[in-house]
């Protein structure tokens, strides 16, 4: 057999090989798009609704008690890339007993969906949060956000000084040029151009608990239903797509935008929290710094601990500090 037919066969070999691989993983991890009301039934129970918002059916909790039992101004809290309402059970549980908590699944993301413009700049996401405000007639309000929902929580609130009245940051993103230690894996392939329009139709759930312990200070406290949610939220009909846009769409590391960003964030007047787990890796600990030296009103606490997530990785250390925070503007009203 001469040389070129042996080189012939092998690249036979190799293509038809590579073809059974991938239609192995066609099968293997195969993970179309899941409806609204496929999902809703197990993640959407009560006290969850769905208000018609922006041309969205956006999930949201409004939990504690109203203005008229309570002079405890309201919080509205925003989770990161990727995650949803959920991640703030914790936290729930211990302000409702005090004030009024409306938690939110931002456009994109969760049980909300896709934003139909397809439009992930903070500007639309800081009209976003102020169109919620009003939904629920809020004049004034506390806004508390992770990562993502970090970074559109202190923008909104240099857009609307005069509503939004204190600020909690966990782990936020924006205002200065990102350099992590480590991405999540489905970060990654969703702003990878080569693979991530695979993730559309191929999501292993292995790329999902991967992604969540990277972005845990302790990976053995991701659980299977954890797992379960993360994967759930992910599969949402039009939310892998979303992610993709957003990425991009994202000016994080662009000079002009981070400089931009900078300056807001040394506008801000409200009292701000800044929480930070020491562990994270995706935004590291001299973030927190960063923000502590811009704002002009600041108290930092450091988890030695805990990861990105912080207040979903530890609900109880987390929240006693915003517990104490948020009583010194009751104090102040009384």
């Amino acid at each position: 057999m001469s040389v070129l037919v042996k080189l012939a066969w092998l690249l036979v070999t190799v293509v038809v090989t590579a073809m059974v691989l991938l239609v192995g993983a066609l099968i293997a991890f195969w993970a179309p798009d899941q409806p609204l009301r496929q999902l809703a039934e197990r993640w959407a129970p009560a006290p969850s609704q769905f208000i018609d918002l922006q041309g969205m059916q956006v999930h949201v909790r409004d939990e504690g008690p109203r203005a008229d039992s309570s002079s405890a101004i309201p919080i509205i809290l925003l989770h990161g890339t990727g995650a949803s309402l959920h991640t703030w059970d914790g936290w729930s549980a211990a302000l409702t007993q005090q004030r009024r908590v409306i938690r939110v699944d931002l456009p994109g993301f969760g049980l909300t969906g896709p934003e139909p413009n397809r439009d992930y700049s903070m500007a639309r996401y800081a009209e976003f949060v102020m169109a919620v405000a009003d939904h629920y007639q809020l004049s004034q309000f506390h806004l508390g956000g992770n990562s993502l929902g970090g970074r559109i929580a202190w923008y909104t609130a240099a857009l609307n000084p005069e509503r939004v009245q204190r600020l909690v940051l966990v782990d936020a993103s924006g205002g200065y040029p990102l350099q992590a230690e480590s991405v999540p894996l489905a970060f990654k392939i969703a702003s990878n151009p080569l693979f991530s329009g695979l993730m559309n139709y191929m999501l292993p759930r292995a790329v999902i608990r991967s992604s969540v312990e990277n972005v845990y200070g302790d990976p053995s406290l991701v659980t299977e239903e954890l797992v379960d949610l993360y994967y759930a939220m992910s599969v949402r009909s039009g939310n892998r797509q979303a992610l993709r846009d957003r990425f991009a769409q994202d000016p994080l590391n662009n000079p002009q935008a981070v400089a931009h960003e900078q300056t807001l964030i040394q506008g801000l007047q409200q009292p701000t929290l800044i929480l930070w787990g020491a562990l994270d890796r995706l935004i590291p600990v001299s973030h927190a710094h960063q923000y502590a030296a811009d704002l002009q009103h600041h108290q930092l606490h450091i988890f030695a601990e805990l990861g990105h997530i912080p207040h979903e990785e530890d609900p109880a250390a987390t929240v006693a500090p915003v517990l104490t925070f948020l009583a010194e503007e009751t104090a102040a009203h009384e």
